[in-house]
């Protein structure tokens, strides 16, 4: 049996594999994020992460038998984040999230005038962005000296396990490689002169594989969890990364689409294709890279249409897919909360095109559902000027439960998408990484059990809309950013 744990942004989730792919076990556990100022969200690694996996170890691992046949296990979780911990690893203050925590713009573009952004660009392959670990380190030295000076390990969801369960301090080639800009995307190593420069005086954790085995679940651990001691340790590595696995994107051109509260794209390459709209990272496997994309809402504007409008999301599909393409002349905007990739625009807003007094709620959530497809074609697109078109297109997520999200999402692409059998997400990836570090071939794990076709009819309707959807951006950007700045005076 194979272990696999995810901790989540807002829930930690836990499969137990046999060595065949079947899971024999699932459990998940919710949580929060904290938010204590505008900018900041943050997770508590004691409460959240160390709590919730030995909790999630207790609901799977239950009886002697199971815990004799353990053969690994490996963990993945949010990132790329930060958790400034001392030289035991203990937590010094609660990890600063991923792109979601905004508090480093100031450092961020005292580090792109220092280094240049073209050469940031060039050599850790992705831009310096709120994504980026390497200001959060320069703030956290600047803001937080009496948390910096005692900081001997910086580590993220995944590698703080790892730790607690083996004592080793180690990370993954995948995480490291969005510690921008301390990491040399082509040299697959720590760019030790602009670490030097970032974050002086840290020691940066030693480097292995997702699939590597890293260690043994020690004695201590094994008190505090219930593992066996010794069990081997995979390294892991990033949520996105370990959901792809999941499903079989590995390949040079497979592409991973999850629809969740936000939209996440991963595509695996043969070499670096840097972007300034995109996160360029190294891949799960060496010899990989890949280009990663993120959409900054998703699911959560849909959530946020049926609480405005009422109903159940079923009665709105239903209603939705009456309407026909292009939802009667609307057009929605889906940055509610800013945009990600590829626009880097924390201060874009949504926005609705074309409304009447004669559109009712089927169309405003159908136009929800087609705008957050044109943000997945814009990505698509952005990748494919890198030079990493798609070849297959594999959707995972909650979202790809009833079908028309992901048909509209098809004819808006023009790409088919395959639905693997399990959805489960990132902990089913990690029981995979831990198997195929144990030699375990798992190549039949998670077969793909239907394909979404595009409608040719459809596909041409939306490219005009498509085009629109483009241009709306561009001549509002202005309005958008004098309406953000309003609302943070408002806020304050």
């Amino acid at each position: 049996m194979f272990l696999g744990i995810d901790i989540g942004t807002s829930s930690s989730k836990g499969v137990l594999v046999d060595r065949d792919g079947t899971i024999t076990a699932r459990a998940e556990r919710a949580h929060g994020v904290s938010t204590p100022r505008p900018g900041w969200v943050e997770h508590d690694a004691e409460t959240v992460w160390w709590a919730e996996f030995r909790a999630l170890v207790g609901d799977l691992v239950r009886t002697d038998d199971e815990r004799r046949g353990l053969e690994g296990l490996a963990v993945s979780g949010i990132g790329p984040c930060l958790l400034p911990a001392d030289g035991e690893g203990n937590p010094l203050r609660p990890a600063i999230l991923y792109g979601v925590d905004t508090r480093a713009t100031v450092e961020i573009a005292e580090l792109n005038e220092e280094l240049g952004a073209e050469a940031v660009l060039r050599r850790a392959g992705s831009p310096l962005t709120s994504q980026a670990v390497g200001p959060k380190l320069r703030w956290l030295a600047r803001h937080e000296p009496q948390v910096y000076v005692r900081t001997r390990m910086v580590l993220m969801a995944s590698s703080f396990l790892v730790h607690r369960l083996t004592g080793r301090y180690v990370l993954d080639h995948q995480s490291a490689s969005q510690c921008v800009p301390l990491y040399d995307l082509r040299r697959r190593e720590w760019a030790t002169d602009w670490a030097d420069a970032v974050a002086p005086g840290l020691p940066l954790p030693e480097l292995a594989w997702p699939t590597e085995r890293v260690g043994q679940v020690t004695r201590e651990a094994a008190a505090a969890t219930g593992l066996p001691a010794g069990l081997p340790v995979t390294t892991g590595t990033i949520d996105a990364w370990a959901e792809a696995a999941s499903v079989g994107v590995r390949a040079p051109g497979d592409a991973m689409v999850m629809y969740g509260t936000t939209m996440f794209l991963v595509q695996v390459l043969t070499d670096p294709r840097p972007h300034p709209g995109l996160w360029g990272t190294c891949g799960t496997w060496p010899g990989t890279y890949t280009l990663a994309a993120g959409m900054a809402t998703s699911g959560a504007v849909t959530d946020w249409l049926r609480r405005l409008v009422g109903g159940e999301f079923g009665d709105l599909v239903r209603e939705a897919d009456a309407v026909p393409v292009g939802s009667r002349g609307l057009i929605l905007v889906p940055y509610f909360a800013g945009e990600r990739t590829p626009l880097f625009d924390p201060d874009a807003r949504g926005l609705l095109a074309g409304l009447t007094l004669g559109h009712g709620r089927a169309e405003l959530y159908r136009a929800a559902l087609e705008g957050i497809g044109y943000g997945v074609r814009h990505n698509l697109d952005a990748m494919a000027a890198a030079g990493g078109r798609a070849g297959r297109l594999v959707a995972v997520g909650g979202g790809t439960k009833g079908g028309l999200w992901t048909r509209i999402v098809s004819d808006i692409t023009g790409l088919p998408q395959q639905l693997p059998a399990e959805t489960v997400g990132a902990c089913l990836g990690d029981a995979l990484l831990a198997a195929e570090a144990s030699g375990i071939d798992t190549a039949d794990w998670n077969p793909v059990v239907a394909t979404v076709a595009p409608d040719p009819e459809h596909s041409a309707g939306y490219d005009e809309y498509y085009r629109h959807y483009r241009a709306l951006y561009e001549s509002t950007r202005e309005t958008a950013h004098f309406l953000a700045d309003q609302q943070r005076r408002a806020a304050r």
